[in-house]
């Protein structure tokens, strides 16, 4: 169905419920859509008939229409899978945009969304609004589905453990599918440290020691996407968890009382300010973006970034060939941490999801089908230099040197992997209330104390707020 379809009244009624309407522009991000009338069955074209070759019964003359995410990993893997779509199920319409949320909240409160929407960015709708509202397609049919590579193995069964998990909100239901694996992290360059006969840190006081002795040289210990502060927890969550163990962090994304305010955030946090309070950070580093952050770090200012494992393929332009990228488990605290050291914060990312508008909802699904077989994974990880959430996909393959030291880690941590959802569950709380108080904590203009005052207050705010769906760890 068209936006044209919908009078003004209905779009009306929909901006409404969906929070588009008199909401204050800190709330939700991408409240954008509402219940729809009917199932996709009502809105979408006739399925097509299932067979072994088209297991998901996707008409072929339906087209797709896909958006795709133009970030960190690029576009072309999506190009390549849509070829591939081609040959067996008709022509897709393949839309790059960094504007997720501009360009398609209008779609989704229209009833005319794309058939399959790379969900990421700065941008980045809100899934678990979204799965409240009743606006996804649940992807259990997907998940299924025969693989592509074995028909006698479900395409569940291929996948990275929790990567399922991190598509659910509450219950058993998946609402979308995190394709890539990241491993989060302290990016850093191995030249760097081992030309200068350097240790990578153990323990903060190591860090510590370290930072002193790059800033002699002129070399600044951290940087960080000052502009997007949210890009600090991709350290300082697997750091609280490191020193107060699992239950650390399960208490945070559970919004439990004075869970900020517990003895891992506080040593995390004077953690965090001591970098600033001694000139360790890099000048500048508030007013950075990702990109002038990265740049600034491959270039050999500074020793550590918190990143993601999507950064190889994003600072590549600017990357010296004998830069020797690589992600170090997050730098404890001391011996008395609960975890070893080699914990990470890995999980599934880059989340796809089916709109329930979707007018080629089964098409939508087919190709995520598609992009998680052997050869289109595979072909992911040679492209973005990042792991998938395909296991075994990697297996034979050439790796870069960041790709190949996000593999290392993953394998060296063993279980001690841990799986923060704030994120996500909240992602307001975590991108701009949080993140906006990191930045302050990061720049030596809020003492830990007041950060841990200020974190707690909005996630009990969040806690208090009725209109936020919550969950809860099992």
């Amino acid at each position: 169905m068209g936006s044209t379809d919908v009078n003004r009244r209905d779009l009306i009624k929909r901006a409404t419920a969906a929070g588009l309407v008199a909401v204050p522009a800190m709330g939700v991000l991408s409240s954008c859509a509402t219940g729809g009338d009917g199932d996709n069955g009502d809105k979408g074209v006739a399925g097509g008939k299932k067979t072994d070759d088209n297991p998901l019964g996707v008409n072929k003359d339906a087209g797709l229409d896909f958006v795709i995410f133009d970030g960190g990993f690029g576009t072309q893997y999506g190009k390549d899978a849509a070829k591939i779509y081609e040959q067996n199920y008709g022509k897709v319409k393949l839309t790059a945009t960094q504007k997720i949320r501009s360009l398609l909240q209008p779609r989704m409160v229209g009833g005319n969304p794309p058939d399959l929407i790379d969900n990421s960015g700065a941008e980045q709708m809100d899934n678990p609004t979204l799965a409240a509202k009743d606006q996804l397609t649940e992807l259990s049919p997907l998940l299924d589905a025969p693989s592509v590579d074995d028909p006698d193995t479900k395409v569940r069964d291929t996948l990275f453990p929790g990567t399922i998990e991190m598509g659910q909100y509450g219950d058993e239901k998946v609402w979308c599918l995190n394709y890539a694996f990241t491993v989060y992290g302290q990016w850093y360059s191995k030249k760097l440290l081992a030309d200068n006969d350097w240790e990578y840190p153990k323990t903060w006081d190591e860090m510590l020691a370290l930072c002193a002795k790059a800033k002699k040289k002129g070399i600044a210990g951290w940087t960080y996407a000052g502009q997007h502060p949210y890009y600090i927890p991709f350290t300082l969550y697997p750091f609280i968890g490191k020193i107060g163990g699992p239950e650390a962090l399960k208490n945070i994304d559970n919004l439990e009382p004075n869970a900020w305010k517990q003895d891992a955030v506080k040593s995390a946090f004077e953690a965090y300010y001591e970098l600033a309070a001694k000139g360790y950070v890099l000048k500048g580093t508030p007013g950075l973006d990702h990109i002038q952050s990265q740049t600034q770090w491959t270039k050999g200012k500074c020793l550590f970034i918190p990143n993601g494992s999507w950064v190889e393929n994003e600072a590549a332009d600017t990357t010296p060939k004998d830069f020797e990228m690589a992600v170090g488990p997050v730098t404890g605290l001391d011996a008395s941490d609960k975890l070893p050291f080699g914990t990470l914060w890995a999980q599934a990312g880059e989340p796809f999801i089916v709109p329930r508008d979707a007018r080629n909802a089964a098409g939508g699904m087919e190709f995520l089908r598609i992009m998680l077989s052997k050869q289109s994974a595979q072909n992911f990880s040679k492209l973005v230099k990042s792991l998938s959430c395909v296991a075994g996909a990697t297996d034979g393959l050439d790796m870069s040197s960041g790709l190949a030291s996000a593999s290392k880690a993953l394998e060296d941590a063993g279980d001690n992997v841990l799986n923060p959802r704030l994120f996500d569950w909240y992602p307001t709380l975590h991108k701009q209330q949080v993140g906006s108080v990191l930045a302050e904590l990061m720049a030596g203009r809020t003492k830990p104390a007041d950060a841990m005052n200020k974190c707690q207050e909005y996630a009990d705010r969040t806690a208090k707020d009725d209109s936020v769906k919550k969950y809860k760890h099992a």
